[in-house]
């Protein structure tokens, strides 16, 4: 199926290029969350005359996602959880708990955007975390891990 971009998606294309992708992909993902539309005469001349307004929009959200980048980048959250003796916590800390960590702090982030390349931190430390804000926008923090004993 061929689609048109109304957003960038990382590892296929850019705003406003016509891409060929699987059926599913398009009807179950890009159209559903509005960043495609199918790629027929009546929708490519829609968005020309929407061009300007939707490259105006994705500058916008480049921008805020930016400057969130440039608050965000560097920051330490401190959490606190059950530990045994050896360091190991009972339990994890998830993408979930950082991104409520960083809710209270005052950054809009969702779970979704917290990357954890390791899957969930299951250890006491410090460990670095990468938050994704945008396709081109990311920023690193620090999530330190104090153990609490039972």
């Amino acid at each position: 199926m061929q689609v048109i971009l109304l957003d960038k998606v990382v590892n296929l294309g850019n705003l406003g290029e016509i891409v060929k992708v699987k059926d599913g992909y398009a009807r179950n993902f890009l159209i559903p969350s509005g960043r495609a539309r199918r790629a027929t005469e009546a929708a490519k001349a829609e968005f020309e005359a929407r061009r300007a307004e939707l490259e105006k929009q994705a500058a916008e959200k480049l921008a805020a996602a930016q400057a969130l980048g440039e608050k965000l980048n560097g920051q330490t959250i401190k959490l606190t959880q059950k530990a045994g003796v050896d360091g190991r916590l009972f339990g994890s800390v998830t993408n979930h708990d950082i991104a409520d960590e960083l809710k209270k702090q005052g950054f809009d982030v969702h779970k979704s955007q917290v990357r954890l390349p390791n899957g969930p931190i299951k250890t006491v430390g410090d460990n670095t975390v990468e938050v994704s804000l945008h396709t081109d926008v990311d920023a690193e923090i620090t999530v330190s891990v104090y153990g609490e004993t039972a």
